[in-house]
């Protein structure tokens, strides 16, 4: 069996994965945010591994006659964080997440100069895009941005920083040692050439455009490469026997692409999480830089991957959570905001929601975007502002699914549905109606991370191999487009990009 970890940006996950990628048992516990004054985004690595340590060993004290079948253990996590650690691996504060933007300055003037395009020096532009796929987001979002960020903020902790990790490599090393990332972890660094998919590394020029030293980063390998064992102190506080080997594993991502079980090319899949995206595996390097998007490495060696993200799905339903309830939610609220979505009919009776709650990254990056609840009157009640926050996102799915196809080049049906959110029903019926596409709803769809991630190890135990694994990614239900809703959700797709246009130059005015 594969121990498998997903240290999640709001929970800490882990699970005993078989070989044919079955849950055999999982638990998790919530982990918190810390905002800082001048707008980051920040968690605690010695909170991480606290967490992550509680969760394995009740996951284990629990399941005693599986402890002993465990032969791996491969990790997954948020992806584009960076956690400053010295020699000793001991890390230097907090980890900044991929929420935080107080990198955007320092990015910006990475980037920019005459001539320009879209913000970009067209030179720096062009070699971006030829060896990494993608550049820099202005956002400033990217691990890049961080290490720049704490380069001009912070320079005595930038000085004594012996390596720049991603949160899933932070905690390879605390179970191995080493010092170590993966082809596709490294990715938003901009900073490798992706064109040899199977030899990644470093490019000299991006470095240099950087201001980074290649000894301040981690040495690569495929996903599958085995780090080693499992250190004989963390197999003693888990309650694992010794021998263990320790996989590379790959981000969040990556790995929910691999838990959906769509793993052939154009296999494509819809994740509703703190944030979204869809994706799919394809076997070409491509990018539209207009609409923000990419394939870049993805967790299977040897494939790429479409990577992008909305900031807000799963976390807009949170919000709405906690403007019902407060800090003290029932056990059953999304359950209730569900049933509460139930009693009003498709349009929210004129209700709108726009989820920019953080601003956007695809398919347009806008850090300053706000959104929010739009033609609000007093007839509506909780039923309307429940459905029009499951429209709203759904509504943003679309926009995103018309960019992704389009660089895909072909439709994508069906679409895989994973992610906490994808345990509503009426949400995953409501995104069928608002797509136009059969939706799969995949069984312990909230699993799918820490599950890829199982699987994974299972590939690099050589226990078994993508095919075999596909074949057995189990469905739990099956959602067909609805005729007569799906024309009310077109005319209210018309309005949500046309509400985009005002309220961004809105927003440009207001600056």
């Amino acid at each position: 069996m594969v121990l498998a970890l997903d240290l999640g940006t709001t929970a800490v996950k882990a699970a005993i994965v078989s070989p044919q990628g079955e849950l055999l048992a999982w638990d998790a516990e919530p982990q918190p945010l810390i905002f800082t004054p001048d707008g980051g985004v920040e968690q605690d690595p010695h909170q991480w591994w606290a967490t992550l340590t509680r969760v394995v060993q009740r996951l284990l004290q629990n399941n005693p006659e599986l402890r002993d079948s465990v032969r791996a253990v491969s990790c997954t996590g948020q992806w584009s964080g960076t956690v400053a650690v010295d020699a000793g691996g001991e890390p230097l504060g907090n980890a900044i997440i991929w929420m935080d933007t107080r990198g955007a300055p320092d990015i910006q003037a990475l980037v920019g100069g005459f001539p320009s395009l879209m913000g970009y020096n067209l030179f720096k532009l062009r070699t971006w895009l030829a060896l990494t796929g993608g550049a820099p987001t202005r956002s400033g979002k990217d691990p890049l941005a961080h290490i720049l960020y704490l380069r001009r903020a912070d320079p005595a902790r930038y000085r004594a920083t012996y390596k720049f990790l991603e949160p899933k490599d932070y905690v390879n090393l605390r179970l191995t040692g080493r010092f170590a990332s993966s082809y596709e972890t490294v990715a938003l660094h901009w900073l490798t050439d992706n064109r040899r998919i199977h030899k990644i590394d470093y490019h000299s020029t991006l470095l240099r455009y950087a201001g980074l030293r290649r000894e301040q980063l981690p040495d690569l390998y495929p996903s599958t490469a085995r780090l080693g064992e499992l250190l004989p102190s963390v197999a003693e506080a888990w309650g694992l026997p010794s021998g263990i080997q320790v996989v590379v594993g790959t981000p969040d991502l990556h790995a929910t692409a691999i838990g959906s079980g769509g793993l052939s090319d154009f296999q494509a899949h819809l994740a509703l999480s703190t944030s979204a995206w869809i994706s799919c595996h394809v076997p070409f390097k491509r990018t539209d830089i207009f609409r923000n998007l990419a394939t870049l490495p993805a967790g299977i060696p040897g494939r790429y991957f479409i990577a992008n993200e909305q900031e807000t799905a799963g976390a807009c339903v949170e919000w709405l959570r906690h403007i019902f309830w407060g800090d003290c939610p029932p056990p059953d609220a999304y359950a209730q905001i569900d049933a509460y979505a139930a009693q009003a009919p498709a349009g929210a009776d004129g209700l709108r929601f726009s989820p920019w709650l953080v601003g956007e990254r695809t398919p347009v990056e806008n850090p300053d975007i706000r959104g929010g609840f739009h033609s609000l009157s007093l007839q509506h009640g909780r039923a309307q502002l429940a459905r029009a926050v499951l429209e709203g996102v759904a509504l943003n799915a679309r926009w995103l699914l018309d960019a992704v196809e389009r660089l895909a080049g072909r439709r994508l049906e069906p679409l895989r549905l994973i992610g906490g959110g994808a345990n509503s029903t009426l949400w995953a019926q409501i995104l069928a109606d608002v797509l136009n596409r059969t939706v799969w709803q995949m069984a312990h769809p909230q699993m799918a991370t820490v599950r890829g991630a199982g699987m994974l190890g299972a590939v690099a135990m050589g226990w078994t191999d993508w095919t075999s694994l596909e074949q057995h990614a189990p469905v739990q239900a099956k959602f067909i487009p609805n005729p007569t809703t799906r024309r009310t959700y077109d005319a209210l797709y018309r309005e949500f990009r046309a509400r985009y246009r005002v309220e961004s130059r809105l927003r440009r005015w207001s600056f």
